[in-house]
């Protein structure tokens, strides 16, 4: 299917596989390795940020982070995304940020791309009882960042790789998860794989740490994301900041 909704695990008739989880997004935001134009999202895949939302839908999740809902373009593929007309910096205004978005698993989600705004509008999104999982990369400053929060606070975060140092209202909220993932010893700081501890996020060793850890996200909240939203899936696309040009170059 190609409007970026789907129901649990398998496979649609178009081929696209609905239950890949989230533990593959440790793949994603390594080293840049395209040759884009300057401020312009990379070529080769990079994203901001997937924002997850659970109790609304996906164009009000597109509203809560800044886009007119009315305005969506016919659904566009990641590919077709670095078409548009996006300066990430804009010297002395705002750089401009894009969503896709889309439902899989009962959870809204939006695909970051460029100066986007799920960081700074986390709380607002998770107003009125809504649970947000808000995951960035972090490719040129690690480590890779995940924040929960839920009727407008933050309720905890930590860095992939860091997590015996959390933040939020409950930092300790998601300790049993990570603990039963072996990710941290039964302290609920020692890190089971003490050499991918801190890492920058190289290595088979931090990579599998890191997996695991997206992991205990995936089963504590029921996440799914599906590859190909990151390949062939096309989803509709929305301006949540500055004035990108919403039609293929």
């Amino acid at each position: 299917m190609t409007d970026g909704t789907c129901e649990g695990a398998g496979e649609g008739g178009d081929g696209i596989r609905w239950g890949d989880g989230i533990q593959w997004l440790a793949e994603i935001g390594g080293p840049r390795t395209g040759g884009s134009a300057a401020g312009r999202p990379d070529e080769d895949g990079e994203i901001g940020g997937v924002v997850f939302a659970r109790g609304i839908p996906p164009r009000e999740l597109a509203r809560r982070m800044g886009a007119d809902p009315a305005a969506g373009t016919e659904p566009i593929s990641d590919t077709e995304v670095r078409d548009l007309d996006i300066e990430v910096y804009r010297p002395g205004d705002d750089g401009d940020g894009v969503i896709r978005v889309g439902e899989c698993g009962g959870w809204s989600f939006a695909i970051e791309y460029g100066d986007s705004t799920g960081g700074e509008l986390l709380t607002e999104i998770a107003r009125d009882g809504v649970e947000v999982v808000h995951f960035r990369p972090m490719p040129e400053q690690r480590p890779a960042l995940l924040d929960y929060a839920r009727d407008g606070a933050v309720l905890c975060g930590f860095g992939l790789g860091e997590e015996r140092w959390r933040w939020g209202q409950e930092p300790d909220l998601l300790v049993p998860d990570l603990i039963a993932a072996s990710v941290l010893e039964r302290d609920g700081v020692t890190p089971c794989d003490p050499a991918a501890a801190g890492s920058a996020g190289a290595g088979a060793g931090a990579g599998a740490a890191h997996r695991r850890a997206l992991g205990a996200v995936e089963r504590r909240f029921g996440l799914s994301l599906p590859r190909a939203a990151l390949d062939g899936l096309r989803l509709p696309a929305y301006a949540v900041r500055g004035k990108p040009g919403m039609q293929p170059r």
